[in-house]
């Protein structure tokens, strides 16, 4: 597999060192940088595979090194996620509205982070992702089909690894039945939303052995996470 070229443009150290650390920990090669300016001159000598942009940084505000990005041929497809404090659903249209293909809120677990961004180029740059996906002591091999908990190979259903992929490539977030059934079943699917109940339970049956703790955590009225650190 080639080594992703990750661009981090970040402007407060600790955070910058911990984003840097947890990417080389993960194969990428990664440039970082404060500056908003600096980054487009990154940009053109080489271009990355993507880009982790934080909204307020120095010279060049985030949400204007999008744009640019975006406007410039090479990097247009590139794809980008912004990193920011702003956690309103204004800030987070804009942040899409003007080209970033996602937005993670700080504070944010940098395992997720990692987990978001291999999402994102399995979907937008497939070379250059894994097909092994690892949560907690859960390990997914997309080629292979096959999942391991804690040593131990768990057999399941197809619609129940399409849910536990689906799962293991946003940790952490919660989807309504609705947003499941769209994104694992499909948008013109006509199943009931019951449906995704019986094998979210068909899920936690394989996934959960004995000895281990339920990862799937029910959010009421909400939806469904995969969630290690669920009480």
């Amino acid at each position: 597999m080639p080594q992703p070229d990750l661009l981090l443009i970040e402007d407060d150290e600790a955070i910058a060192e911990l984003i840097v650390w947890h990417f080389a920990r993960e194969g990428f090669s990664v440039r970082q940088t404060p500056d908003g300016e600096q980054a487009l001159v990154l940009v053109e000598e080489r271009v990355p595979d993507i880009v982790l942009l934080d909204w307020m940084i120095e010279s060049l505000p985030g949400i204007e090194v999008c744009r640019r990005l975006r406007r410039n041929p090479k990097s247009a497809n590139v794809p980008i996620i912004m990193l920011t404090a702003r956690g309103e659903e204004e800030d987070r249209i804009r942040g899409l509205e003007t080209g970033a293909d996602d937005y993670v809120t700080k504070p944010f677990s940098p395992r997720e982070l990692v987990a978001r961004v291999q999402a994102v180029l399995r979907r937008l740059r497939p070379a250059l992702a894994g097909e092994m996906l690892s949560y907690a002591d859960i390990e997914l091999d997309s080629v292979a089909h096959k999942v391991v908990r804690a040593g131990q190979i768990v057999a399941m259903g197809p619609t129940e690894f399409r849910l536990l992929r689906h799962f293991m490539e946003h940790p952490g977030r919660v989807f309504s039945r609705g947003q499941l059934l769209d994104s694992v079943w499909g948008q013109d699917s006509d199943i009931e939303l019951r449906t995704v109940d019986v094998h979210i339970r068909r899920l936690r049956k394989a996934i959960n052995l004995p000895g281990t703790a339920d990862i799937i955590r029910t959010v009421r009225s909400a939806g469904y996470a995969l969630d290690a650190g669920k009480g």
